[in-house]
């Protein structure tokens, strides 16, 4: 029988501080974000509902679908099968895939992908003129397909944008770009207390002109496509955008969400020094695909012994491996070798690694690279179905911030790009069978109880810290309380004052986005704390082995006083 430990009390805002819309725009589906995800939800909708809002947080180019280096992970070759690519992603998932979800992945995938050469995206051949594949970690075959070497997902978003901005005066649909979602608005909740359907979202436009400042977008139906959650932690592979923004929404809104401690640690982030903070350069997992060799700082390869696809085991096993190489040599990073793959190799088949290696100074060729872990990728969020509907009537999430039940415990490299796409799609094609069918009425949005937050911008480095000493590579209990304990002493009351009388912070963005790693980093944290095992992703030094009796997902979500809720549910 499962016995979850004993949590602190958790409650959390159920609304941003912010202004009362100032204007108000109509739709029938609301799609937030611009990365693959975001962009197939919103060329598939178009074609299929009345009219459809396309809000990115940037411009249309500045999801972070721009920042896949590795590739797609697809069964496209005759050799190759969904079923073998089924099993690796299990194999990777530590025991917490959904299979359903995994099943449909696999065997929509190729043709998605093959979608995607229709929409003009470019991959690189062979002699032949067919998609040329290469291997990355966890996988026992060559099935990731990438594009200018490693720039595949600048060149995904690319071709999207295009579709996107071939169609931008068709009334059918709406891009606002440079626009931050504030909440998902609800209807009345149920006589049981539940919260009611999705009634559309607010949000705050920088511009000038009839979609300036915080508006409110109405519509049956929101798609969540915010990617992830980089920035909640001190240093991350993810832009800057990457605030948990989606996640956090879903949240207040009182949403289920699942898997929110399993955070994918990339093995291979070029490590600048122990001060380094933001977005950080990514060595893709491509180049040990290649051959590239990681040794310790003594110059011994340690990987063999650690797994037996040593440099190419699952990104969990390796990460962790790195991080305990390094406490045992008293060193910050270790070595990647990738000298021996000769300059002309490296330099062609991954030009924007090696650009970014050379402007600090480091030629592959020559030289070797130093790397550290650093957070990649969340295999967890919004709870969803094979539609990717929520909880919530009316609100659906796809890619990143979502929980499908395809990544479990781990994310299998390059799975993360054929999520977005396959679960894009079945998400659009619901909506617009759920519209026509009458099961997705438009309600008039209703005032949500409980208190509203702003937490000021200059708290966000203390969040961050919190996040990074707690859940981070390796946690403990006591870690991951003292984080809940850091992040519970911060002023979250959008109305406190300072000595001289004025607010800690005003409502604007870096506020809003603070707010929201607020609230990420707190259910996190909690969610590591509830899960007394080591699986995946989640790595605990204070429980160390993997139970049978967690095979289960940690459910969290908010009652309508803000209150989190915490259980677990089961998988698929």
């Amino acid at each position: 029988m499962l016995v979850t430990p004993d949590l602190p009390s958790v409650r959390l805002a159920t609304r941003l501080a912010a202004p009362e819309p100032g204007w108000t725009v109509h739709a029938d589906a609301v799609v937030v974000g611009s990365g693959i995800a975001g962009l197939t939800a919103a060329l598939e909708l178009r074609t299929r509902v009345g009219r459809v809002l396309l809000v990115t947080k940037g411009v249309l180019s500045s999801g972070s679908t721009v920042w896949a280096q590795g590739g797609i992970a697809a069964a496209l070759d005759p050799a190759d099968s969904p079923a073998a690519h089924l099993q690796d992603t299990l194999a990777a998932g530590g025991g917490l895939c959904d299979p359903r979800a995994v099943e449909t992945l696999v065997t929509e995938g190729p043709r998605r992908v093959r979608q995607l050469v229709a929409r003009g995206a470019v991959f690189d051949t062979t002699a032949d003129g067919e998609i040329s594949l290469t291997r990355e970690g966890g996988h026992l075959t060559d099935r990731i397909a990438h594009a200018g070497g490693d720039a595949t997902g600048a060149e995904i978003s690319r071709a999207l944008v295009a579709q996107i901005e071939a169609v931008r005066d068709d009334p059918g649909i709406e891009v606002v770009e440079h626009a931050l979602v504030l909440d998902v608005l609800t209807g009345a909740p149920g006589a049981d207390g539940a919260p009611g359907a999705v009634a559309g979202v607010t949000l705050h436009v920088i511009g000038e002109g009839s979609r300036d400042g915080v508006g409110a977008a109405l519509a049956p139906v929101v798609v969540l496509a915010t990617g992830g959650i980089g920035q909640v932690y001190r240093s991350s592979t993810n832009p800057a955008q990457a605030t948990g923004d989606g996640i956090a929404a879903a949240l207040r809104a009182g949403a289920l969400l699942g898997d929110l401690e399993f955070v994918q640690f990339h093995p291979t982030v070029l490590w600048l020094g122990t001060g380094v903070k933001g977005q950080l350069t990514l060595v893709s997992e491509a180049v040990r695909g290649e051959g590239a060799l990681l040794l310790d700082t003594d110059g011994v390869r340690f990987m063999p012994d650690v797994h037996p696809l040593a440099e190419l085991a699952p990104r969990d096993v390796v990460a962790h491996a790195i991080v305990r190489r390094t406490a045992a040599t008293g060193s910050d990073h270790v070595w990647l070798d990738a000298r021996h793959l000769g300059a002309d190799f490296f330099a062609r088949r991954f030009p924007t690694i090696h650009e970014r290696l050379a402007e600090h100074g480091i030629d592959p060729a020559t030289d070797l690279v130093p790397v550290a872990p650093a957070q990649h990728y969340h295999s967890g969020g919004v709870v969803t179905d094979l539609d990717g509907r929520s909880s919530l009537t009316g609100l659906y999430a796809v890619g990143e911030v979502a929980c499908t039940g395809v990544h479990g415990a781990n994310r299998l490299a390059s799975n993360s790009l054929l999520e977005g796409l396959v679960f894009a799609h079945r998400a659009a094609r619901d909506v617009a069978a759920r519209l026509e069918g009458g099961f997705l009425p438009r309600v008039d949005p209703s005032p949500r109880p409980g208190p509203e937050a702003l937490v000021p911008a200059a708290s966000r480095a203390r969040v961050q810290r919190a996040a990074t000493d707690g859940p981070g590579v390796l946690r403990s209990a006591d870690g991951l309380r003292r984080s809940l304990a850091t992040l519970a002493a911060i002023p979250t009351d959008a109305h406190e004052r300072r000595d001289d009388g004025r607010r800690l912070g005003e409502p604007q963005l870096a506020e809003w986005e603070t707010t929201n790693v607020h609230q990420v980093a707190t259910v996190l944290a909690l969610a590591a704390l509830a899960r007394e095992e080591s699986r995946g992703g989640h790595a605990r030094s204070d429980f160390p082995l993997t139970k049978e009796e967690w095979r289960v997902r940690v459910g969290v979500n908010s009652g309508s006083d803000g209150t989190v809720e915490i259980g677990p549910h089961p998988v698929g």
